[in-house]
């Protein structure tokens, strides 16, 4: 797939040294009146431009909540979290929804995508929001389809297409907008093997072409596919190794 590396690259251009995520400290606390519940507390955490960082963690170690900051979808209770050198505490919400649409490119376990669209209008959708003229959200959007190897099913409905192949048009959703990070919550949960392969295979090419990933899983074989496993458990960062090459 060397058409789909070099092209990458060319979306994703060289990042100074700055980290992409920086943590200190990062505690959050939920308030539920007489009782109040730690679900992080105290991480910390680098991951530098171009890593592939796999978290791995068990229902209720606090991986979704640490998932939900990574992506300013919350905030911490205390602590602070840089992305891309920027400190997301000091921005008020329509800060955080700009840095959600163009900074952030999400990928879930339900692929998201609007049944009465073809797969180019799907991958438009955060460039609308940014404001971004018809014409050159249409060129984005059929070379966001082309890095992901879907340039020939752009004009297909969700319908029309594989499981696999319908998160490929989430990942080219999630790349459209350049972004600084490409978060990835259980992006295989909904795929057959078959499937789950073929996806892995695209987060590593991209990996490989110098996007930063963060791949949230309870499944240790696909956390197997990151360059680096991190687990949590309690509210804590348990265990940090290097996972295959």
């Amino acid at each position: 797939m060397t058409e789909l590396r070099a092209s990458t690259r060319a979306m994703h251009p060289a990042r100074d040294s700055e980290p992409v995520i920086e943590l200190t400290d990062v505690r959050k606390v939920y308030d539920g009146g007489s009782l109040e519940v730690a679900a992080l507390r105290g991480i910390d955490l680098l991951v530098e431009p171009g890593a592939y960082l796999a978290i791995m963690g068990p229902s209720g170690s606090g991986k979704s909540t640490l998932m939900n900051i990574l992506g300013c979808l919350d905030v911490p209770t205390g602590g602070t979290y840089r992305l891309a050198g920027e400190d997301v505490g000091t921005m008020d919400e329509e800060e955080l929804a700009h840095i959600r649409n163009r900074r952030i490119g999400f990928v879930f376990q339900q692929f998201h995508l609007l049944s009465a669209l073809p797969a180019w209008r799907n991958v438009e959708l955060p460039l609308i929001y940014a404001g971004l003229g018809r014409t050159e959200r249409r060129a984005r959007a059929l070379a966001a389809l082309d890095h992901v190897g879907l340039a020939d099913r752009a004009d297909h409905r969700p319908s029309e297409l594989s499981g696999g192949q319908q998160q490929r048009v989430a990942v080219a959703r999630a790349l459209v907008t350049e972004p600084a990070l490409l978060l990835a919550d259980e992006p295989t949960g909904n795929l057959d093997s078959s499937s789950t392969e073929d996806v892995l295979g695209l987060l590593a090419e991209l990996s490989a072409a110098g996007s930063t990933i963060v791949l949230i899983t309870h499944e240790a074989d696909v956390a197997q596919a990151a360059g680096r496993i991190v687990h949590i458990r309690d509210g804590l960062l348990e265990e940090h190794r290097e996972g295959p090459e």
